[in-house]
């Protein structure tokens, strides 16, 4: 490859949560029948040129997951169901991000489209985090962020924080 394309293209809707630290997108390559497999590979091209260390997939199938080995780019699947009580999964998928933070690491979290559902699950990292205060002002920032309005579905996940393990 040579050329502006060497670089790879960022995903749609890219956002950065944490500057440098923790971003979203929808799935690399597009969603359901916008899936480009070109796309795809031009979008992971440019996450590993960026230094990405980690993409974190909230879909629980395994789409992409190949795709992320042949590039080279580590991956953790942690599902977050569309409906329900998702106070463990969030606690999972919490911890891990902490953890993954702590250690220096530069992740992408994604799920089908970029929607209420990771909007929601960010705002209540930043909150579970201590890095805001309330919901009120986790929804807002998230929405400024991300410039869209979260839903009820997204703000839902804000009334199932998992507590706080503090370290040992």
């Amino acid at each position: 490859m040579r050329g502006r394309w060497a670089a790879g293209i960022p995903p749609r809707n890219f956002t950065w949560i944490l500057a440098d630290r923790l971003a979203v997108s929808e799935r690399p390559g597009g969603y359901s029948r916008n899936h480009r497999r070109v796309r795809r590979q031009e979008e992971l091209i440019w996450l590993r040129e960026q230094g990405f260390t980690r993409i974190v997939t909230l879909l629980g199938t395994p789409h992409n997951l190949s795709a992320y080995d042949e590039e080279g780019l580590n991956w953790s699947q942690l599902p977050l169901p569309l409906s329900g009580d998702v106070t463990d999964e969030l606690g999972t998928l919490f911890d891990s991000l902490d953890a993954w933070l702590g250690s220096g690491e530069r992740i992408l979290v994604h799920q089908e489209e970029l929607g209420d559902r990771i909007m929601g699950a960010m705002a209540a990292f930043l909150l579970w985090s201590g890095r805001l205060d309330d919901a009120p002002q986790a929804i807002t920032v998230v929405e400024r962020m991300l410039k869209r309005v979260m839903g009820s579905t997204g703000r839902e996940l804000l009334t199932m924080l998992p507590p706080r393990v503090s370290p040992a």
